[in-house]
């Protein structure tokens, strides 16, 4: 089993940065992509994010390119989504998610899952509120 647990959200205005932490549990961590979800108020939950289990791959939805960066400390069990430029429709309550690593393929656990259904772990979720 895998426990996830987010932390690092709030209310700040347009234009700010906020860094969001996930500290996993589990000794598969390291050898895991992890990715960041956001759900928005009345809408579907969607990829923001994601790395593969080394950090050398990432994955970044259009919509956050150039203002968001995720990274991981595996010594740490950690993945982390640094948040810049933040604007009002970034709102939404942020998940951090993993994969059951015995049901990938050795492609996959190599490669940066973008799928909702990839993933098999999810946080609690974080509140990030953007202000005009």
């Amino acid at each position: 089993q895998v426990q996830l647990v987010e932390s690092g959200g709030g209310l700040v205005r347009a234009g700010a940065s906020l860094r969001l932490s996930c500290a996993a549990s589990g000794r598969t961590f390291g050898r895991s992509p992890m990715g960041w979800f956001r759900q928005p108020p009345g809408k579907e939950r969607e990829s923001v994010a994601a790395i593969s289990w080394s950090g050398g791959n990432t994955y970044y939805a259009d919509s956050v390119k150039g203002r968001f960066t995720i990274s991981r400390d595996n010594a740490k069990n950690t993945v982390y989504l640094q948040m810049n430029s933040l604007k009002p429709e970034d709102t939404a309550v942020y998940y951090c998610a993993a994969p059951d690593i015995g049901a990938l393929t050795p492609v996959q656990a190599m490669g940066v899952p973008t799928d909702i259904y990839d993933y098999d772990y999810w946080g609690q979720g974080t509140q990030v509120t953007v202000s005009s």
